[in-house]
């Protein structure tokens, strides 16, 4: 006779078990709740402040990453360089050396751990809309000398998206493609504006 169990099976649930898992679903449909309260209210400040259509224009960036990383940083114009944001995140690379040793190159770690993170969350869509940084992804990912791990890529497109957002905040300009793209110098468009 076949008891419906068979070698390598789980047990059947007990009345406990299916408890807990009640508890837990529970659980984790108030807190999918509370997050969609919280991400609304991130894009109600965002739209509040006015930064909403310049932020949400770079490719693959959404309202709720880029409040994310703007609860991090604070107003983006109070630091003197795309380059300084970066370093506040903890971003910018740090050299492992020690007279004739070489270790391997990392980042810094120092600054907002929590604006890594969102930063690190916000390069996954970007990768996926973001036509300049997913080139820029694959030609680290792809070169032949000093080529880089997926994560060490992704570590470095998201110091180019914290750049790419200081620019567009602090300029007030929409995202360009050619000028993310390096095709388009900033100052010689300006330059030209002004003639």
């Amino acid at each position: 006779m076949d008891s419906g169990c068979h070698e390598g099976d789980a047990p059947p649930p007990t009345a406990p078990d299916l408890e807990r898992t009640r508890f837990a679903l529970a659980d984790l449909a108030h807190a999918r709740a509370e997050s969609a309260v919280v991400e609304a209210r991130m894009v109600q400040v965002l739209d509040e402040l006015g930064l909403t259509a310049l932020a949400t224009s770079i490719p693959g960036l959404s309202a709720v990453g880029a409040a994310a990383i703007l609860a991090e940083t604070g107003d983006p114009t109070r630091f003197s360089s795309a380059r300084a944001l970066v370093k506040h995140a903890g971003l910018c690379p740090r050299d492992n050396a020690s007279g004739t040793y070489q270790g391997k190159t990392g980042i810094s770690g120092r600054g907002r751990p929590q604006l890594r993170l969102a930063a690190w969350r916000a390069v996954g869509a970007a990768l996926r809309n973001n036509p300049v940084l997913a080139a820029r992804y694959a030609h680290l990912t792809g070169r032949a000398e000093n080529k880089l791990t997926k994560a060490q890529a992704r570590v470095a497109v998201a110091g180019s998206l914290l750049r790419q957002l200081h620019a567009v905040l602090t300029t007030g300009t929409p995202w360009d493609h050619a000028i993310a793209s390096g095709g388009l110098d900033v100052r010689a468009k300006g330059a030209a504006a002004a003639a």
